[in-house]
């Protein structure tokens, strides 16, 4: 059986809290079928600890889970998570589909649209830098390995916009007032890059973003006349909003 010392696990434990995720450059993943994708990724892994080697208190030492898996590794951030200025703007191509998320805070949430990205063949996720860390262990767990295969920047939103519409593209948000998105004519990507922007889960896309807003967009309730709930979770929205721009496509 191997061993583990106590200055790993206190390492280890160290990552649950974004500080020292961003001081030390490393983020967990458990389980067998994230280890696996994190393994099969570019992703550098820097340790694999298995609860048969290391055995179970260990292994509920350092897990960040509920309840132990069998397995947990050790992973390197990518050094592009954080861009800005030419970088950013290459990024953008001149094409594609671009989601925008302004400022997405629940770890669930950003999770589940990483996994709608990766569905949908996104180009890249552009995330706010108030948005959730994609490092933090709930939203790893959330992406169900999606985290491995999207390209995922932390940007100043404006600024990409801004590229986006400096391509000749065209930047979409969602709003409760916005024309109904499946009756409007929608650029796909395959002309030009277009941004679909989700804005924050209380207080929606911020009036910064709003005024580069190409086209005010929204999911029509049914009956349209009688809405139940006050609205849509938000990856629910992005999810329903990116789905229609890929059927157009088809």
């Amino acid at each position: 059986m191997g061993t583990i010392s106590k200055n790993e696990i206190k390492k280890i434990r160290s990552l649950a809290q974004k500080k020292f995720r961003d001081e030390l450059g490393l983020f967990t993943v458990e389980g067998e079928k994230l280890v696996a994708e994190a393994l099969a990724s570019s992703f550098q892994v820097e340790n694999v600890y298995r609860r048969d080697e290391i055995g179970e208190e260990a292994m509920s030492r350092i897990t960040m889970l509920s309840s132990p898996s069998p397995v947990l590794a050790v992973v390197r951030k990518p050094e592009d998570c954080h861009i800005a200025g030419g970088s950013l703007r290459e990024a953008i191509g001149p094409t594609g589909l671009y989601l925008g998320l302004d400022v997405i805070r629940d770890p669930g949430n950003l999770g589940t649209i990483v996994r709608v990205a990766d569905w949908f063949g996104a180009d890249a996720v552009l995330a706010a830098e108030g948005t959730v860390d994609i490092f933090n262990p709930k939203v790893v767990q959330a992406t169900m390995g999606a985290v491995f295969r999207v390209k995922f920047h932390y940007v100043n939103l404006p600024e990409a916009a801004n590229a986006v519409l400096e391509k000749g593209g065209k930047v979409y948000g969602t709003f409760m007032d916005g024309r109904n998105l499946y009756t409007e004519k929608l650029e796909t990507g395959a002309d030009s890059p277009v941004m679909v922007v989700t804005g924050n889960e209380a207080d929606g896309i911020s009036p910064e973003m709003e005024r580069l807003v190409s086209m005010r967009i929204a999911i029509p309730p049914y009956p349209a006349d009688e809405p139940g709930s006050e609205s849509l979770n938000a990856a629910v929205a992005t999810a329903i909003t990116v789905a229609e721009f890929r059927r157009r496509l088809i």
